[in-house]
């Protein structure tokens, strides 16, 4: 976990903030929309890889917010 602190303290300090969590967000609605996809669009009788890619997708929409708080706090 520090390890991941420290590079989002580099991160916070060169001013990429904005740039990497609106990435991280993308990626995570991506996930979203392709779990949900998987899941309603397709006869998938196995459903851990949607339920994986809508869980991946949740934690990427919330926690570049959760790391650069705990950055600022730390």
């Amino acid at each position: 976990m520090d390890e991941v602190l420290d590079v989002v303290d580099v991160v916070a300090d060169s001013g990429l903030e904005g740039i990497v969590t609106w990435l991280l967000r993308l990626v995570g609605l991506l996930a979203v929309l392709a779990g949900l996809g998987l899941w309603l669009l397709t006869d998938m009788g196995l459903l851990v890889v949607p339920a994986l890619l809508v869980v991946v997708g949740l934690v990427l929409l919330v926690a570049p917010s959760v790391l650069l708080l705990a950055a600022e706090l730390a």
